[in-house]
Order: structure tokens, then sequence, then C-alpha cells
């Protein structure tokens, strides 16, 4: 036979436990109340969009060897580089689209990055990197880093190519008037040509003409 003072001890136990286990379950239901209410509460901050400014674009068209100028209402980032990534962008994409008059795939993701460097003139030194903030004054050289999946997917031909690196070239320096060279890569790294045809190894100018193609050597 079990003593009293046991069955009382028990039951007392057992009443406690029943009255702790619903005081937790009351807090963790407050707890999560407030978590909600404070996810709820919590200010969202708007993605922070670039002002819509008027770009130029230097539009390849396939059908007479050309290039034409498009001007569009583009969201362009502050700093040089920012800016030339996108019109790029915008040009490769306008490229990508179905029905383009240059038609090369890829878009805007095709291009990796973008450099500027002061032009290197007889007697400067080693050229280092154009501020961000654009306050060099002087012609500046355009690095172009290209994916290799555009370079391993671009249409092969002589013309189509040119197009291609000319209509890039252009449209860099009818948006940044300083840079006046261009170089390109693929990966980070010096490509032969881009599909066959186009020399990768030389530095192109921005204001040649797309029917002599004519530039400085590396």
């Amino acid at each position: 036979m079990i003593p009293r003072y046991q069955t009382v001890l028990f039951v007392i136990l057992l009443v406690a436990s029943i009255v702790m286990g619903g005081i937790l379950w009351h807090l963790r239901d407050r707890a999560h109340e407030r978590l909600l209410a404070g996810q709820d509460s919590a200010p969202t901050r708007a993605p922070e969009v670039a002002p819509l400014e008027q770009a130029t674009l230097m539009v390849a068209s396939d059908e007479d060897d050309s290039l034409e100028t498009r001007d569009l209402a583009l969201p362009l980032p502050p700093g040089p580089t920012g800016r030339a990534r996108a019109v790029l962008g915008e040009l490769l994409d306008l490229y990508a689209a179905p029905g383009a008059t240059h038609p090369v795939p890829g878009g805007a993701q095709s291009v990796a990055d973008v450099f500027l460097l002061p032009v290197k003139s007889v007697s400067s030194p080693e050229p280092k990197a154009a501020p961000e903030s654009g306050s060099n004054s002087g012609p500046e050289l355009a690095v172009v880093n290209f994916t290799s999946a555009f370079a391993n997917n671009h249409p092969s031909g002589i013309e189509t190519e040119t197009l291609t690196i000319l209509s890039i070239c252009s449209t860099l320096h009818a948006n940044l008037p300083q840079v006046t060279e261009v170089r390109f890569l693929v990966d980070g790294q010096q490509r032969a040509t881009l599909a066959g045809h186009a020399d990768l190894t030389r530095t192109y100018l921005t204001q040649e003409s797309p029917l002599t193609a004519g530039g400085s050597q590396p």
C-alpha cells in the first residue's frame, strides 16, 4: 500500500507539471506572435534603381554591314565602369533578342567585366586603373572581358565578328567620350580571335570607320 504522503506528493508534482506545461506553451505562442509581428512591421527597403539617362547605342545591322545610332533611356550607374557595363549589356541584349538586326546569343551576361585605364603615352609610366569617379580627364583604354560562352557561341564570319567589335567600340565612345581605345579579353585571358576571324590580340580605336576597321597595334 502506497503511503499517504507519497500520494499527496505525486499529485502535487503532477499538478505542477501540468501548470508549467501550460505556462511554457503560452510563452511559446507569445514569442511566436512577437516574431511574426516583428517581421510584418519591419520596414522593407526598396531596391535602389539608377536614374534614367539617355544612352546612345551603335547597333549593328547584318543587312548592309552598318552601324545605326539608337538613343534609349537607360538606368545608368554614376561610375564610368558601371555605365560602360550597362550600355554594353543593353547592346548585347538587343543582339540576343528575337528579330535582332545582328543576331548574337548571350545578352548582357556575356560581359564579365569592363576596366578603364589611362592610355599610356610614350613618356608616361605604366598605366594605373582610372578612378571610379571619372576624374581622369585624359584618354582612356577600355578593357572588355567577355565570357568564354559568348566567344564560343558567337557566329563565325569576318563581317559579323567585325560588326560586333566595332559596335562595342563605337557604343563605348558614344557614352564615354574619353574612351579612345578598346582591348578585348575572354575569361580574363588574351584570345587570338573572337570566333575565328576578328583579331582580339590588337587594340581597337573607337573612332575608326566600320569600313576600314583600322586601329593601333598592340
